[in-house]
Order: C-alpha cells, then sequence, then structure tokens
C-alpha cells in the first residue's frame, strides 16, 4: 500500500483575514471579532491580540481587560461565508480528492499524484494561488493521515508549511503537549496531566489496556493519535451533503398559519440534530406539493449557521414566496445542505446572546428527556 500525502489547508485568523483584506489599515493592529458588550464572547481574533492572551469563546469583557487597546469589530457573517466559498472553490478545481472540514479547512488527499506532481511543490503553488487569488494568509502541513497533517499546520501557522514524511512523524509528534491532539478536550487533559501525562512522548507510552480502562474507546483513539496512526479518509466535500424532513398532511390543506408553525417546528428538529452533529449549514430549501402533485421548490444561499432564530425566518421567507397558487397543499419539505464542521459563532448573527443562550438551554432539555419535549409554542399549534 502507497504511503499516503495528506495535506492540510487551514486560513490564518480567517474572520480577523478577513475584515483586514476589506479594511487594510487593521493589518498589525490587535484586532477581536466578536460581540462588543460586556456580555458578548470572541469568536475570533488577531495574532496580535492573542500576545495578550486573548482567544475564542473568551468573554469581551475579560478581553478587553486584558488588550484594553484592542480593535473590536461586530463581524459580518456574510462576508466571511463568502470568502469561504472562495477557498472552496479554488482548490476544488485544482486537486483530486478534497473534503471541507470547516469553514475556514480543508483537507486534500494527493495520493498517487506524487508520481505526476511533487506533491509539498504542489501544496506550495497552491497555497500561492490562493494567497494571490484572494489576498487571504492560508497555512499548510503535508503528512501521511489527516491528524499529523492538522498538526503540522497547527505548529507553523501563521502564514507557514510544514512537511512531515513517515520517519519524521514520531520525532515531530513526541516533544507536543498532549493538548495538540486534535480532539483532546479539556477534561481530558485535565486528567491526563493530573497523571503526569503531559507531553506526547509520555501518553505512547500507555498500555492499551490502561488508556480504555481509563478513557474508553476515546482513550484508544487518542493513543493511535499520539503514535502518528490515523486511518480516516478524506471525505469528498460534496455541495448536495444534506439533511432534511418532509410531512404529509392527512387531508390537503390551505391552512398558512398551521403551514408556518409546522415548519418552525420542522426547522427546529434539524437544527437541533446539525447542533449535535457539531455542523452548520449555508444553503436551505423549501419544497411544497400542491394537491394536483405538482412539486415546487425555492432555495436560498445563507451564512454559515445552526441557529434555530436564523433558520426559521428563512425557511418562512421562502414558503411565502413559493406559495403563490392559493390551491391546496398536501406535501411540506425542509432540507439544510451545503454542510460543513462547525459551531456557532456567537454574535456574529442578528441572534442575540439571549436567544443564544436560549437555544443552549433548550439543547440541555431536548439531551436528557427527548428531541420533542420542549418546542416554540408557535410550533405547538398544528393540526395536521
Amino acid at each position: 500500500m502507497s504511503e499516503k500525502h495528506i495535506i492540510h489547508m487551514d486560513l490564518d485568523s480567517f474572520f480577523v483575514s478577513v475584515e483586514v483584506r476589506k479594511d487594510p489599515t487593521l493589518a498589525g493592529k490587535p484586532v477581536i471579532i466578536g460581540g462588543t458588550s460586556d456580555r458578548g464572547v470572541v469568536a475570533s481574533c488577531s495574532y496580535e491580540a492573542r500576545k495578550f492572551g486573548v482567544h475564542a469563546a473568551m468573554s469581551s469583557r475579560m478581553a478587553k481587560m486584558l488588550c484594553p487597546h484592542a480593535i473590536f469589530i461586530r463581524g459580518n457573517m456574510d462576508a466571511y461565508s463568502e470568502a469561504s466559498q472562495e477557498i472552496t472553490t479554488i482548490l476544488r478545481e485544482r486537486v483530486p480528492l478534497i473534503e471541507k472540514a470547516s469553514i475556514d479547512e480543508h483537507y486534500i488527499d494527493m495520493t498517487g499524484m506524487d508520481r505526476f506532481h511533487g506533491t509539498l511543490l504542489y501544496a506550495h503553488e497552491l497555497r500561492q494561488t490562493v494567497i494571490r487569488e484572494t489576498h487571504l494568509p492560508i497555512s499548510f502541513g503535508l503528512s501521511v493521515n489527516k491528524t499529523v497533517s492538522k498538526m503540522a499546520t497547527n505548529e507553523c501557522k501563521p502564514n507557514g508549511e510544514l512537511n512531515i514524511e513517515q520517519q519524521e512523524v514520531q520525532p515531530f509528534l513526541n516533544p507536543l503537549s498532549i493538548k495538540k491532539i486534535p480532539g483532546l478536550g479539556e477534561k481530558t487533559f485535565i486528567k491526563l496531566s493530573d497523571m503526569g501525562i503531559k507531553k506526547i512522548f509520555t501518553l505512547t507510552q500507555i498500555h492499551p489496556d490502561q488508556m480504555y480502562t481509563l478513557l474508553g474507546k476515546n482513550g484508544l483513539s487518542l493513543l493511535q493519535k499520539a503514535k502518528g496512526i490515523d486511518q480516516s479518509p478524506v471525505v469528498p466535500y460534496q455541495e448536495q451533503k444534506s439533511i432534511g424532513t418532509q410531512c404529509t398532511f392527512k387531508a390537503d390543506t390551505i391552512d398558512v398559519g398551521t403551514i408556518n408553525n409546522l415548519i418552525t417546528s420542522m426547522v427546529m428538529d434539524l437544527a437541533f440534530e446539525l447542533r449535535q452533529k457539531k455542523k452548520l449549514t449555508a444553503c436551505i430549501t423549501v419544497t411544497i406539493r400542491y394537491s394536483n402533485f405538482e412539486d415546487v421548490t425555492r432555495q436560498a444561499a445563507i451564512s454559515y449557521t445552526s441557529m434555530d432564530t436564523v433558520l426559521i425566518r428563512k425557511a418562512k421567507d421562502l414558503f411565502q414566496q413559493l406559495y403563490q397558487k392559493r390551491m391546496l397543499i398536501r406535501l411540506v419539505g425542509v432540507r439544510l445542505s451545503s454542510l460543513v464542521n462547525g459551531f456557532e459563532q456567537i454574535d456574529l448573527y442578528d441572534a442575540s446572546q439571549e436567544q443564544y443562550n436560549l437555544c443552549q438551554a433548550m439543547d440541555k432539555i431536548r439531551q436528557r428527556f427527548g428531541q420533542k419535549s420542549i418546542t416554540m409554542a408557535s410550533a405547538l399549534n398544528i393540526n395536521l
């Protein structure tokens, strides 16, 4: 079996870079993207701000204390989504197999292509193409699997390139903190650190049985990653990757109020599924079937999101555009597509901090008591 050649490309401080592209005077300054009020949250920050200890998910109030001279920008998710699509389009046209892992990172499988192209040289030229055409900084790591290539990228950012060949994998990993392993959360880090396991080399010395006893299957997965082993494939990025649902009425209806309530309920279920899978959507589609079995569909590109309020509003807008014949409706469906991995960026949408907190609270109730245990009042009045 031939050695794999996996490139991980990650945009440097993506949201900030898009803002700098729009306003070059921000270059080299401590910039913080996110909520500007004390109750806001940092979504992203420049490397200049990070030097003061600022990081994503930190409260805006704490960020202001650490870096009082920082420039705060509320952010524009529409602009970030458009820039993300720019990058994806450039890469898809130039590589054989690509996975869009999140709004600002991609995995590229160049295995087998090294006989035609020197993979490192090609990755370098590809990175330069992205920088030249988008004016956005990007880094890459090249190695034998997704885990090591991602860790390589993280070590050479910002504006860097790093190639880790097979024989260099373990020497590269050994001195790194276990916190650098993708997927190793804060609780696991504390648990292992309390046992004296702070470096990857130390982790590799633990017996698999002990890791399983300590952390279950996740422990075995971490041990494999620490040893530079990762068999996960690069999954082709497909625009049609989606989740959806539809409902056929027991009796054809013209009750627009009931249909809107149903759409609210359907979207809430789909948005909850997105958040559980840690995904965002960039496209929403609504379909209706009239009583004469004619199907009509309308879709819209949106900023990456998984927020109920954003998706419900857009779904209802689409239904209003669709329903023109005033004929009885037999079926209604909603589909979310163009999915990528990622988390909701607080304060980059119309939704307030209170709405975001409400969404999280409702998710916790669903996780404990079931998906149908809580919903919006407007979604309850559904007479099918």
